[in-house]
């Protein structure tokens, strides 16, 4: 490079910026760190730079109108709902996620929430530590092998998590508006149709992003659909969820348990009453996390944005037509 580039950190809750630092610091680029929450920090931070990278920070059409050096965005994981795509398109600001840096962490968190609750381990644990020393507080238990396991999203997360559901016994079918309904997916998954994904699941793990048609898919109605006694499993995003549809839901003993990665607002409220109930696993939107993909995922964010900003095709980018 011929001259110095600044990237911005708008935003990122993570314990180290190792990776980042030493990315930059190879191709001699200032990296500025921020801890921007609204659309005015952001664009106060990132005057003049010609990257930013970001968590949860809002970048709408405000702040890329306000950023006319821009030229990209690193997206810290898969998702970009934080980013106006449409607007940044239009300014052929490249946006760059990581699709793919946490298929096997997140396909295993899945799994791990869905067994927890399918040998209520966390109820035995509790009863347990309180001095109890009965496994009826489990009942009842059933086979994984007669059971169903549903998965919402065959892309690779989803494809992931049915391929180890299935190795552990379980008859998996998938739901994906891209698959048709009764064909065979890898291998030999059924698709069906999202009606009988709800019918037919004693465990549904949601594997879709969040999108305007997919916020609240789960609400009263749809879980008035799902198998009695069922459990749901959401490891993508909180918003697709209604939790007080989810509370009343399991209050009423539509569905027997729900294992929850994310939540409709991060983080969880401590007066939250999924806190306190016993129907309900928590862990914070930790499903991303094992040390290879933290590591992955901070070095191909910045990298991304780096092979942007010194005319390289980026390895991940969301919105391709813009290098046309």
């Amino acid at each position: 490079m011929s001259h110095p580039i600044r990237i911005v950190v708008t935003d990122c809750d993570h314990d180290s910026m190792a990776p980042e630092t030493e990315i930059a610091a190879q191709h001699g680029i200032e990296l500025v760190h921020a801890t921007c929450r609204t659309e005015e920090e952001v664009i106060a931070a990132a005057q003049g730079a010609g990257g930013i990278l970001v968590q949860y920070a809002p970048v709408t059409g405000n702040v890329l109108s306000a950023l006319p050096s821009l030229r990209a965005i690193g997206r810290y994981g898969v998702g970009v709902d934080t980013v106006d795509v449409a607007a940044a398109t239009s300014r052929r600001v490249a946006i760059c996620n990581v699709p793919d840096y946490g298929i096997e962490d997140v396909s295993d968190h899945a799994i791990a929430l869905a067994m927890t609750l399918k040998r209520a381990v966390v109820r035995l644990d509790r009863q347990i530590r309180s001095g109890g020393y009965d496994y009826s507080v489990a009942r009842p238990l059933h086979r994984t092998r007669d059971q169903v396991f549903g998965v919402l999203g065959m892309g690779r997360i989803g494809m992931a998590t049915a391929r180890k559901a299935a190795g552990i016994g379980f008859t998996v079918i998938g739901h994906d508006p891209e698959r048709t309904p009764g064909s065979s997916l890898d291998g030999g998954l059924e698709a069906v149709e999202f009606e009988a994904l709800l019918a037919r699941s004693d465990v549904l793990s949601i594997h879709v992003p969040l999108t305007a048609e997919t916020r609240h898919l789960f609400g009263d109605d749809t879980f008035s659909r799902m198998k009695e006694g069922s459990a749901l499993i959401n490891t993508a995003r909180g918003g697709i969820v209604d939790t007080a549809a989810l509370l009343r839901a399991l209050s009423g003993g539509r569905l027997s348990g729900a294992g929850l990665d994310v939540f409709e607002d991060e983080p969880l409220a401590e007066d939250s009453p999924l806190r306190t109930h016993d129907g309900v696993v928590l862990t914070p939107h930790v499903a991303w996390y094992s040390e290879e993909s933290f590591k992955e995922l901070k070095s191909r964010t910045i990298q991304n944005v780096v092979d942007v900003l010194s005319g390289r095709r980026p390895r991940d980018i969301f919105n391709p037509e813009i290098l046309a």
